[in-house]
């Protein structure tokens, strides 16, 4: 029947909103809201289809036709070499790739997604561009995972921000872009400088200014001086933020100034900055301070730290950056010297402690159950200073019992700390941890070792993976460092492994079956490393013509 001509459907008299409340009727039912235009009763779902029909062909038909759009500017060029064509063919199977859901087993095929972060990496240091056709998946990966963001768009180029003008579901590209892809000006031309600071937007303005601290760290605060006083709470402290790059000593009398800010937030950062700088003023004010509280007691049969730790916040303490109010459950005089410990210098602490060095100061005897919290502070104070002599005392020996040296009291200081040594004593120190603890307590330690790792640290960790296999249990408790060594094995160590893919003997002990899935996930770790090493060869510039 032509809706036109059904008699339950009314075209002559269209109400102004006709159809949103046809949307309305529709969402809540024709036996609770009579359709307009309809009449009641066990014909009225019919007539409110028909009905919107007749609406939908009537606003279509009275729809005008717009002025045509500008068109979109030519896409900018990219200089960069072409990606070789190995590589990408490479490209587009990791761009395919979609991690499963719902857990189970992995069986042996590598995770492709897990090895695009590592490729994106090497590929921005080879310097090559990415293949056109390529960028919409690309940026669809960025836009599910923060995490590829960076790497991402550094690999997708000026053509990535042109897209993302053109698509919605982009424009996390033109935030994550300085200045959303605005080209900064001439850092050698004063005027344009000024003008974008002063008129620029927010990320431009950040942009603008971490780009002239890198470059020259006292003209990009002598630039942030000019508005400082002037600029909003969060873009201060946002502005503050880019003086770690650089810090240093001329720096401390720009600092000392916002430590009067009226936020609470830029406060904080000014003094962690300035405890960053051993030989500041409010440094020096914290080494007194903590001095006060923390001494050497002779009168004992071996002399022992004691602590006594303040009995109040003072204003002066305030503006140096120490926080009044103790979290939930922690005690406020415990809040108060673990803030002052690890804003005093480390280099003070030798003097005050017997002229002993840090190894012996940290395995001095503390009273009083302070010892815990003394060195929590150490080592957040040698993180802060990238203090390589006292991170080393902290961390003790990684043979030490109870996984642990005398004042790394967890293993997000300790990984803290190995941060603070070259990559090379980092993997030492982390390869005895495992041959002497094992795997249970290192994923986190090995998520600071530099990638791929050492050779002595990636013997250390097959081998306690072998081990843990000849011991019966199952490799699910182990799935986090296989995971890591996936990525992070030198693939050269791949050949090393193939005396483990055989499913061993189980023994009357074991889990059963655990032999089967360790050697199923011995076998992904090999077919990953042997693919890594031929993404890497993809990845090689194209050799000169005739050589």
């Amino acid at each position: 029947m032509s809706l036109m001509n059904s008699p339950s459907v009314s075209v002559d008299s269209p109400t102004p909103a006709a159809w949103e409340e046809l949307v309305t009727a529709a969402l809540l039912g024709t036996d609770r809201r009579t359709p307009p235009g309809c009449a009641p009763g066990r014909e009225a779902p019919a007539a409110l289809l028909d009905t919107a029909a007749v609406e939908t062909v009537r606003r279509r038909a009275g729809l005008q036709p717009a002025r045509a759009a500008r068109r979109p500017r030519p896409a900018p060029d990219d200089p960069r070499p072409a990606l070789p064509p190995a590589a990408a063919r490479r490209l587009a199977m990791l761009l395919a790739d979609r991690p499963g859901g719902g857990g189970g087993r992995r069986g042996t095929a590598p995770d492709l997604m897990e090895l695009l972060p590592q490729w994106l990496a090497t590929v921005n240091d080879r310097g090559f561009a990415p293949p056109p056709e390529t960028l919409p998946a690309l940026l669809d990966a960025a836009r599910g995972r923060t995490d590829l963001r960076p790497a991402a768009l550094a690999f997708a180029g000026p053509r990535a921000v042109w897209l993302a003008r053109l698509n919605p579901d982009w424009r996390f590209a033109l935030r994550a872009t300085p200045g959303g892809g605005a080209a900064l000006p001439q850092l050698d031309d004063p005027a344009e400088v000024q003008q974008l600071w002063q008129e620029g937007l927010f990320a431009e303005r950040v942009a603008l200014l971490s780009a002239i601290r890198a470059r020259e760290p006292a003209a990009a605060r002598d630039l942030l001086a000019t508005t400082w006083a002037t600029e909003r709470a969060e873009d201060r402290l946002m502005f503050l933020d880019s003086l770690r790059t650089g810090l240093g000593p001329p720096d401390e009398a720009f600092l000392e100034q916002a430590l009067a800010d009226r936020s609470r937030n830029v406060r904080a950062t000014a003094a962690e900055l300035l405890s960053a700088l051993p030989g500041s003023a409010l440094a020096a004010r914290m080494a007194v301070r903590a001095g006060a509280c923390v001494a050497l007691d002779h009168t004992r049969d071996t002399p022992t730290i004691i602590v006594e730790a303040p009995h109040e916040c003072d204003a002066g303490m305030e503006r140096d950056g120490v926080v009044a109010k103790a979290p939930a459950g922690r005690g406020e005089r415990s809040w108060w010297l673990g803030q002052l410990v690890e804003a005093a210098p480390l280099a003070a602490w030798p003097g005050r402690l017997g002229g002993r060095t840090p190894g012996e100061i940290v395995t001095l005897p503390v009273a009083d159950d302070w010892q815990g919290e003394l060195h929590a502070a150490w080592c957040r104070a040698a993180v802060r200073q990238r203090d390589g002599a006292w991170a080393r005392a902290l961390l003790g020996s990684p043979a030490a019992p109870e996984a642990g040296g005398p004042g790394a009291v967890s293993l997000a200081e300790r990984a803290k700390l190995l941060g603070t040594l070259g990559p090379a004593e980092r993997a030492e120190w982390v390869a005895g941890f495992i041959a002497t603890h094992g795997l249970s307590e290192a994923f986190q330690l090995l998520g600071v070792c530099a990638v791929p790792w050492s050779g002595p640290l990636g013997r250390a960790v097959v081998d306690a993976l072998n081990i843990a296999r000849d011991a019966g249990s199952y490799p699910w408790s182990f799935s986090g460092v296989m995971g890591l060594a996936e990525r992070c094995l030198d693939p050269a160590e791949a050949s090393r492994l193939d005396g483990l893919l055989a499913v061993p003997d189980e023994t009357e002990d074991a889990s059963p079956g655990a032999g089967g899935y360790w050697a199923e996930a011995f076998q992904r770790l090999v077919t990953t490393l042997r693919l890594r090493a031929a993404m890497l060869d993809e990845l090689k510039p194209p050799s000169p013509s005739g050589v």
